[in-house]
């Protein structure tokens, strides 16, 4: 029966509650089935092994309404579970222009914060139509599915209150392109490591200090990335190439990273980064994660030393964004099914240029600029922004391959 026929046919909305077991979905089915009745729309929940079932069910043919009630009612009964059953016109009333995802993660997700989002969602004339969790752990990541307000006056709102709230929300359109982002794009310092490799060089070199001082000066605005990179690598001049082994060995991946990668590229999605930092990590984090594409600057080596120079290309902020670019047209992936991840200042021409523009871990106005914010030290967290939940993720590790 196609829904202009449903629309203003009587309907029966069958609903079942109680302790959840095997064969209570087909059990209702098998009782409804004795009235000839067509299913127009189904739900069932389970949580903490309660089940809410709830079917939206044709009329059955006169006369006979009071005997299916009694039958389903009894049926229940006999299995120790609650029914209720509510007559009406149609299928559901249809949901309002402009669709959108909302995934909260909480560490933990409160009451009130929930409460806040919901009520936020409500004030932008959005309606709630659907909720689900989508992790419990390392953290609380639920979604909801709202209908009513545009993606972006939504996302407005929620940034507010999410900053307000403490708790990390992301608000992206719904359709199809959600599931067809088919290129990730990470930072590297700070993003899928928890270190900045130029300072783990400038250990082994013992200017330390001398590079946090040029670094602050860059922030302080200065100087620009490029200048502030000549300044710093010049400081590594001298330092045999051995070194860079020995930093190999001492960056740490971010919690979470090998499993945002492992579950990317089982999915079929291409990863790449793109780092301010060198070539001589990025390339062995290429090798290591299976990466599709690596870039940043190269530290000049000459006669098993370091010049204190950089060759090529440099990568800054527009290099990030015009290797996003590049990247995108050799996976052949369209620009608006990329994602991009970074945390500082340096990746927001990237973050811009995306599909989706995630800020991990981020300054203030990194966040304030991305389309997405997560602040939670778990880098795999980005999957549930893509929908994906961590059941799914588990199962995937389950499979051997």
């Amino acid at each position: 029966m196609s829904a202009s026929q449903t629309s203003e046919v009587p309907t029966l909305l069958v609903k079942i509650f109680g302790k959840d077991r095997p064969g209570i979905t087909a059990g209702l089915f098998d009782t409804l089935a004795a009235y000839a009745v067509d299913v127009v729309d189904i739900e069932q929940v389970v949580t903490r092994g309660r089940i809410v079932l709830c079917a939206l069910v044709t009329e059955p043919s006169a006369g006979t309404e009071g005997e299916l009630r009694a039958t389903v009612h009894g049926w229940a009964d006999s299995l120790k579970l609650q029914a209720e059953i509510i007559s009406g016109t149609g299928d559901n009333r249809p949901r309002g222009v402009g669709r959108s995802h909302v995934t909260v993660l909480g560490h933990p997700l409160t009451a009130e914060s929930t409460a806040a989002i919901a009520a936020t969602i409500t004030a932008t004339g959005g309606n709630i139509d659907r909720v689900f969790r989508l992790a419990k752990y390392p953290v609380t990541a639920v979604e909801f599915a709202v209908s009513g307000t545009e993606t972006s006056a939504l996302r407005t709102a929620l940034a507010t209150e999410a900053a307000e709230i403490g708790v990390d929300v992301a608000v992206v359109s719904a359709g199809l392109h959600r599931r067809a982002q088919r290129l990730i794009v990470m930072d590297v310092d700070s993003t899928l490591i928890q270190d900045e490799v130029i300072e783990l060089f400038a250990a082994h070199a013992g200017c330390e200090d001398k590079v946090a001082e040029v670094t602050a000066a860059a922030m302080r605005g200065e100087l620009d990335f490029e200048q502030s990179l000549h300044a710093r690598v010049a400081l590594l001049a001298g330092l045999d190439a051995s070194v860079v082994e020995k930093v190999r060995a001492e960056v740490r991946l971010t919690p979470g990273a090998r499993t945002l990668i492992r579950t990317l590229k089982r999915l079929g999605y291409q990863v790449g980064v793109v780092s301010g930092g060198f070539t001589q990590v990025t390339d062995d984090l290429k090798v290591r994660l299976g990466l599709d594409f690596a870039s940043a600057n190269t530290l000049e080596i000459v006669d098993g030393k370091l010049t204190g120079r950089v060759t090529g290309e440099i990568v800054d902020r527009a290099g990030k964004a015009r290797l996003l670019r590049r990247f995108a047209t050799e996976a052949g992936v369209p620009l608006a099914q990329t994602v991009a991840i970074g945390d500082g200042a340096n990746d927001l021409d990237m973050l811009n240029a995306a599909g989706l523009g995630v800020a991990f871990n981020a300054k203030p106005v990194v966040r304030e600029a991305a389309d997405a914010a997560v602040n939670v030290p778990f880098l795999d967290t980005v999957l549930y922004l893509l929908g994906i939940t961590r059941e799914e993720v588990e199962a995937a590790d389950c499979v051997l391959v």
